[in-house]
């Protein structure tokens, strides 16, 4: 079959983000081939200096969020680094940035600014409630728009307190809902030529996030209920214990409840009125699960799966993250990759998990060293050395300051 280069090979795109919502979308892109320009401010992205760092005293979180860019440092507070950055956009095809609503206007580099030299540009916003209603001037965190729509109330034990999900689900899915964006608008771009703005909120994309929540609440008008590690209408469908673990199980219908019963030598089940149906199960869901480990509390992990799984039952162990990531499936699907930069140690990165048969594997490079790449970004602007010099003198790169001092800088900017 034949295999060109990559998806959105030679698309431009220019990240004003930081953190991790909008340098997750660029990420994306950058998987697929796009040239993605970081732009820093002098102190750098503040993920730079969150831990956990590599032997090399590089953070982990950074180089995961920025893999396959090109950094430009760029003072967005002087006008000559604005007008870098004006330049840098007059002929991009993707701007993202995550300032809080209204600062990219004020900076002069908002959409109805970049739109007027390019009108063909497709501009994402990511921020924590979007660029307008009565939230939008808020900025968010992750556990913010956790707390605010309805995740942490719907995790956890029935008899516990809300309880936050252990990844920083808010942030990722907003940046995958700003990719899908983005790449909807370049769809729409080749049939009408038109630019647009997409602005994504982090509590629209958290809550559309909440699929199952949101349409049981619809159905219902009441709000779903902590159930702890169970599903909430179907059983048995939740974890339970082995004599060394925990093991999972996925039971969805009657055929499958009858070979379940009869896999844990407890037949009975199947014609024990309580369990008739998978709605009377869940209203005896604590029987069912006292019968479920009286049987699985003499045998392991390893066995409980092995009888299931040859039964037909879907039933997994519960693994760790590093036995995920380490298991020889994820090593087929090229789950992380190792990169080097020059004069560094290597490390393992992650990438986009779709796969093309058309294309080649995503591609996966690490992440810049803060301005590495600023003196060839302008000289493909057209700057010659003596106009990068005198942009300097004016202030455009700004001063450097140090990692310490980054995360405290650029409060303007939304933590999205």
């Amino acid at each position: 079959m034949f295999r060109s280069n990559l998806p959105i090979e030679g698309l431009r795109v220019i990240d004003f983000s930081r953190v991790l919502a909008g340098p997750y979308c660029t990420a994306l892109l950058g998987d697929l081939g796009a040239d993605v320009i970081k732009v820093e401010p002098p102190a750098g992205d503040d993920y730079r200096a969150v831990g956990p760092f590599t032997e090399d005293g590089e953070s982990g979180l950074f180089a995961a969020m920025n893999r396959n860019k090109r950094s430009i440092v760029l003072d967005l507070k002087t006008d000559a680094g604005r007008e870098l950055a004006r330049a840098l956009c007059a002929d991009a095809d993707v701007v993202v940035e995550n300032f809080r609503p209204g600062v990219a206007d004020k900076l002069g580099i908002g959409y109805a600014a970049l739109s007027d030299i390019n009108p063909s540009l497709v501009y994402a916003s990511v921020s924590g409630f979007g660029q307008t209603g009565p939230e939008s001037h808020r900025p968010a965190y992750d556990i913010i728009l956790q707390a605010m729509c309805g995740l942490m109330d719907a995790t956890g034990s029935p008899d516990g307190p809300p309880t936050m999900i252990g990844e920083s689900v808010s942030d990722v899915v907003s940046g995958l809902f700003a990719s899908w964006g983005v790449l909807a608008a370049l769809l729409a771009r080749e049939r009408n030529g038109k630019g647009t703005h997409v602005d994504v909120s982090m509590f629209d994309a958290t809550l559309g996030l909440s699929a199952t929540l949101v349409a049981r609440y619809a159905a219902t008008g009441i709000a779903p209920r902590r159930v702890g590690n169970r599903h909430p209408s179907s059983a048995p469908f939740g974890a339970y214990r082995a004599a060394d673990g925990f093991y999972v199980v996925a039971v969805l219908n009657n055929r499958l409840f009858g070979a379940f019963a009869h896999a844990i030598d407890a037949p009975h089940l199947a014609s024990d009125p309580r369990f008739a149906s998978d709605a009377s199960r869940c209203i005896h869901e604590a029987d069912l699960r006292a019968t479920i480990e009286a049987w699985s509390a003499s045998r392991t992990v390893d066995e409980v799966n092995r009888t299931l799984g040859d039964a037909g039952i879907p039933v997994a162990p519960i693994r760790n993250l590093q036995e995920a990531l380490e298991s020889d499936h994820a090593a087929h699907r090229a789950l992380l990759t190792r990169v080097q930069r020059e004069g560094k140690h290597a490390a393992r990165v992650p990438s986009q998990p779709v796969k093309f048969s058309a294309y080649e594997l995503n591609r996966v490079s690490p992440a810049p060293a803060l301005g590495e790449h600023a003196e060839a970004l302008l000289q493909q602007l057209g700057y010659d050395v003596k106009d990068i010099a005198s942009m300097r003198e004016r202030g455009a790169f700004g001063a450097r300051a140090s990692n310490e001092e980054s995360a405290f800088r650029n409060e303007e900017r939304n933590h999205a």
